[in-house]
């Protein structure tokens, strides 16, 4: 690409970090005639921060595109294989990882001089001009600036950024010595839990000696980065905000002196921060451009900031590169780095949560407690593990008591009187198919062909207690006998054809989502003909221009709870084996849970206690008749994804009191509340909640929301954070979507037992030829 008139293109780099250098590296290389320059407020060694983490993807992104800065950086890289989780006094390893790091100010070294012999022009100790001004000067502006960058702002009316800061307080320190892995441990202090996050950086120069005293954090006895991190309110209780910057490296490496082997800690320029999460909903304004953690951040627990930012410059002079103009140039660089971003911060996300809610997973038996560690962004898997140290996953696998050759997804687990010979369940899918509530052959159908398919546990759809609880005409209900009888041909049919498997009934009420279109008509669309009238904890509609509901008087919150019984009864007599309150979603029960349904002034509404009333009214009564010996779940919505509604923290109450009064489990979903919602949406994306909920309260939990892979399944289990999975849409791509994980898995126990007439296909077809001959020769060409 050139500038305009077709003269060479003339580009301002704001700010010296390694993605602005990277990028002014690689566009002089292309075209030695383009005119470059780099701002940089600071000196050239000054930085914030020790080492700097690199993947193999992203050093291979450089080696393509830059080798000579790939070949100083390869002599420079510390590389190691391990991590240690040290908690209680016992340390873990795990291998196979491969990490690579070098020093932080090395890494600008190099880039400086790359960018010299390159003819970038670099200034140093010298601000920016302003945005403005600079896109009128010149073809192309980077903005580099960094997490409080001013470009950012000087254009926030266009990027949109949104600024989330989180509950730890962080800080960067060194040690004067490589540690031998990833290091992860865990203090528990009388103030709260701490945690250090460390890596070598450094290697001993050839000529050390042991007894040469270090002088520095890069001395010659090598290095380490130490990040010490703890919940804001920890690190007030142990008076951090009181100390200097001396004492406070004093207090942090007395608190983790045997990781730091009694040596002291190193500061530069180092203070307490707390991290901030950017997210900007553009990335480019005319010919102003946003590149790393000016765009975007990502938790320092996934050693991502530096690798986006170099990776938005590999991607960025690509597009440029490739394309003719400008706008399409910039266009085409969001739309490639958007999606691995979001990926990025979302794996991000996960870890950071889990390291603020560290505390919850202290009493997990040492084993699992690492485990859990180290899939905490669901990026490393139960898979991907076994596959870097079978021998580590091997251990967790059988502290957790897995069989040998049983996957953790194959572990049977007991609810009261019921016991479930797997741990994956078909979650409730409504199906619309019902004709005067009555399940037909379809549903026989639908749900006999996943129970044939092995999973532990089939739920129906959510069945309607009355005519009026319907969401559609085409709704199942559990209202009248001839309903029962048809149910009846269903569970008689997954118990006879498919032993072993058991079925569920989900009961709820639709409150105000009711009278609506078929999903595939209208999903929540207002019938055009033949409503009913709707009836909720207050009279708001679901939608604007729907149906305003009722607010139930006192007599009708008696009638509705007497429906339920009524098909808690038929449930019972119809033969299925879990009986599910609905309590989520927005429906009837759900309206009364959250404060942005609930605005009633009388007992059933106001506090938590109050919204909780009638919600817990209907389960005591459903859970008097519904037989002692089968169990009782309730799904909820952990949060309504919208301001105002259900927090977190309300949830963990919320299934502290279901099980106060009987539940067996919490089937733990979110959202769908309110129309205004904005969930949060990406794999796996609900489980913390069912995580959370399980450790603060001791419940059993049923975990949903995005599972699709039995590996996830697998390390969702194994660490601790869900006891059963619920997979939706999986099971309507595949019915025997758990038979088929078990052949994956080459698994053929008691947990996953094949049909009788299918087990002729229990093993995976071949998809190829496998007898050609293999090729012995290697022909130049």
């Amino acid at each position: 690409m050139t500038g305009t008139g077709g003269r060479p293109l003339r580009v301002a780099v704001i700010g010296g970090g390694p993605g602005g250098l990277y990028a002014a590296a690689l566009l002089k290389r292309l075209d030695a005639a383009r005119e470059v320059t780099v701002w940089e407020r600071h000196a050239p060694d000054d930085t914030f921060g020790f080492g700097v983490v690199l993947s193999d993807e992203t050093l291979g992104g450089i080696e393509h595109a830059d080798p000579v800065v790939y070949a100083a950086l390869k002599d420079e890289f510390v590389r190691w294989d391990d991590i240690d989780i040290v908690h209680r006094g016992v340390r873990h390893t795990s291998g196979g990882h491969g990490f690579a790091a070098l020093g932080r100010r090395r890494l600008l070294s190099i880039l400086h001089e790359r960018c010299r012999s390159l003819g970038v022009d670099l200034r140093f100790r010298t601000e920016a001009p302003h945005p403005a001004r600079l896109s009128e000067a010149y073809d192309l502006v980077i903005a580099a600036d960094g997490v409080h960058s001013g470009t950012r702002e000087a254009y926030a009316e266009v990027f949109r950024p949104s600024v989330e800061e989180h509950r730890c307080r962080y800080i960067w320190l060194a040690a004067d010595f490589p540690f031998d892995a990833f290091r992860f441990e865990i203090a528990e202090t009388e103030h709260g839990v701490m945690q250090l996050h460390g890596y070598p950086y450094a290697r001993p120069s050839p000529d050390h000696h042991p007894s040469t005293r270090p002088s520095g954090p890069q001395s010659q006895s090598g290095a380490s980065t130490v990040i010490v991190e703890m919940r804001e309110e920890v690190w007030h209780a142990a008076g951090f905000a009181d100390l200097d910057t001396a004492e406070t490296i004093e207090r942090c490496a007395k608190t983790f002196a045997d990781a730091l082997r009694g040596r002291p800690l190193h500061s530069n320029n180092s203070t307490w921060t707390t991290f901030r999460t950017v997210v900007t909903e553009h990335w480019s304004h005319g010919n102003v451009v946003l590149l790393g953690d000016a765009a975007h951040t990502a938790h320092f627990s996934i050693g991502s900031g530096t690798k986006l930012a170099v990776e938005d410059a590999l991607a960025l002079v690509a597009c440029l590169e490739e394309h003719a103009s400008l706008p399409e140039a910039l266009a085409a660089y969001e739309e490639e780095r958007r999606p691995v971003v979001a990926s990025t911060q979302r794996a991000a996300r996960a870890s950071l949560e889990w390291f603020e809610n560290l505390r919850l997973y202290l009493d997990q038996p040492p084993r699992q407690f690492a485990f859990n560690l180290l899939t905490r962004s669901r990026r490393v898997t139960h898979d991907n593990l076994r596959l870097r140290d079978p021998r580590f996953t091997e251990a967790v696998e059988r502290e957790f008591g897995c069989p040998p050759g049983t996957p953790p997804m194959f572990t049977p687990f007991r609810l009261r009187g019921l016991t479930l010979r797997n741990r994956v369940v078909v979650s409730p899918m409504d199906m619309y198919s019902a004709v005067d509530g009555v399940p037909g052959d379809f549903h026989l159908v639908h749900l006999g062909a996943r129970a044939l398919g092995g999973a532990g546990l089939v739920m129906t759809e959510m069945v309607c207690v009355s005519p009026e609880g319907r969401i559609t005409p085409g709704c199942a209900g559990l209202y009248t006998g001839r309903q029962a009888e048809a149910w009846r041909r269903v569970t008689d049919f997954v118990h006879s054809q498919a032993p072993g498997t058991a079925i569920g009934v989900q009961l709820g009420h639709s409150g105000r989502k009711g009278s609506t279109k078929l999903m595939w008509e209208g999903m929540d669309e207002p019938l055009q003909e033949g409503n009913w009238p709707l009836v909720a904890a207050s009279p708001i509609p679901y939608k604007p221009g729907g149906q305003t509901p009722r607010e139930l008087s006192r007599a009708q919150l008696t009638d509705i709870r007497e429906q339920f019984t009524s098909a808690a009864v038929r449930a019972a007599r119809a033969g299925f084996d879990l009986l599910e309150l609905h309590c989520a979603h927005g429906y009837l029960l759900s309206g009364f849970l959250s404060p942005l349904t609930n605005h009633r002034t009388d007992a059933y509404g106001g506090s938590l206690a109050g919204r909780l009333r009638f919600p817990l009214e209907v389960f005591d009564a459903v859970r008097a008749v519904w037989p002692g010996e089968r169990p009782m779940t309730v799904r909820i919505s952990a949060t309504d994804w919208a301001e105002g509604g259900t927090t977190a923290e309300e949830a963990v109450e919320i299934a502290r009191a279901f099980a106060a009064h009987g539940a067996d489990a919490i089937d733990v979903s979110t959202g769908q509340v309110v129309a205004e919602e904005k969930p949060a949406f990406g794999r796996s994306y609900q489980t913390p909640y069912a995580d959370r909920i399980r450790h603060e309260t001791g419940i059993p939990v049923i975990a949903v929301g995005a599972i699709s892979s039995w590996d996830d399944v697998n390390s969702l289990i194994l660490a601790g954070r869900t006891d059963l999975c619920a997979l939706a849409r999986p099971h309507l791509y595949d019915p025997h979507w758990t038979l088929h994980a078990a052949a994956e898995q080459g698994y053929g126990g008691q947990g996953a037992v094949w049909p009788a007439p299918y087990r002729a296909g229990s093993r995976r077809p071949n998809t190829g030829r496998t007898d050609a001959p293999k090729p012995r020769l290697t022909l130049g060409g």
